[in-house]
Formats: structure tokens, C-alpha cells, sequence
């Protein structure tokens, strides 16, 4: 990593804008020098199923951006027809990630894109993945945090993602 001396970015090693600040546990920038928690890498290929108990040990560690993160990594390498049900599953656990982080509005509004569309998902998710358990969980913390309006416990709020999680 190196920073662009006419733009002041910091640049990965191929020149992409890549910000090398230390990140908190919800993704959220600190100063340079600060301790923070590690980076989901980028690009992983998994499976399935990798992918699904990967995303839950970071949800259950409060982690969901870094969750987002592994859903992210499965979107944009799954098989075209599981493409939106990854993005969805991506756009929930932001969704969480802005609600832990007391943006209510748009933790709420991300919680319902990211339910319809899993909800869109037709037949059985790959993965064991509970699609009807994830959809109820997101529409019910979108109606929480939009009621309540203030941050919520990442880790107390983590869905369960396959049903015998």
C-alpha cells in the first residue's frame, strides 16, 4: 500500500484507491497508526457453504461489515443465477452494520432491500441457508430500528443464517 503523493489516496500495489486506515469492528475508519481489526480479504472464492458459516462466526462477533464483506466476495462469484441472492444477503448484513452504527434510516431501509431481495430468491437456498428466516429476521430489525430509532447490539441482533445454525 502507498499513498498517491498528487492526490493524497492511499493506492493498492496495482494503483486502485484502496483507504489504509485501521477500520473498527463495524468498518468504520480510524486514524492512521490506531489498532484495528483486520480486513476480510478481498476476491476469496468460496463455497456455499463456506461462505454461509464464514458470514455467521462474523455475525456473531458483531462484525457485519466484515460479513458483508464474505457475501460480497460470493456475489460477485457465484453462478449468475445465485448472484441476487448473495447481493441480498450482502445488503442485510450492511444494513445491520448502519444500524449498529445509529444510522437508523439507512440501516432500516438496507435491512428491507436486502429481504426482498432474498425473498425474491425462488426454491431452496443453496447452503442449508434458512432464505424465509433471514427475510422475517431483517423486515422485523428494519421495523425495529426505524421504530425505535436508535443503535442496536450487532452480535445480540446477528440473524441465524441456515437453519441449524
Amino acid at each position: 500500500m502507498s499513498t498517491d503523493r498528487s492526490t493524497g489516496r492511499d493506492r493498492d500495489d496495482e494503483g486502485r484507491a484502496r483507504n489504509a486506515r485501521p477500520r473498527d469492528g463495524l468498518g468504520r475508519p480510524l486514524p492512521y497508526g490506531s489498532p484495528g481489526v483486520a480486513r476480510q480479504p478481498e476476491g476469496v472464492v468460496r463455497t456455499a457453504g463456506q461462505t454461509v458459516t464464514e458470514a455467521q462466526a462474523l455475525l456473531d462477533a458483531g462484525r457485519p461489515f466484515h460479513a458483508h464483506e464474505v457475501f460480497e466476495d460470493a456475489w460477485k462469484s457465484a453462478p449468475r443465477k445465485q448472484r441476487e441472492l448473495w447481493r441480498g444477503l450482502a445488503q442485510a448484513a450492511v444494513g445491520l452494520t448502519h444500524a449498529a452504527r445509529g444510522n437508523t434510516t439507512g440501516g432500516a431501509r438496507l435491512l428491507r432491500r436486502g429481504a426482498d431481495a432474498v425473498d425474491a430468491w425462488p426454491g431452496d437456498a443453496p447452503a442449508g441457508l434458512d432464505a424465509p428466516g433471514v427475510v422475517a429476521w431483517a423486515r422485523s430489525l428494519a421495523d425495529r430500528v426505524a421504530r425505535e430509532g436508535r443503535p442496536v447490539d450487532a452480535a445480540a441482533c446477528a440473524p441465524r443464517l441456515a437453519g441449524d445454525a
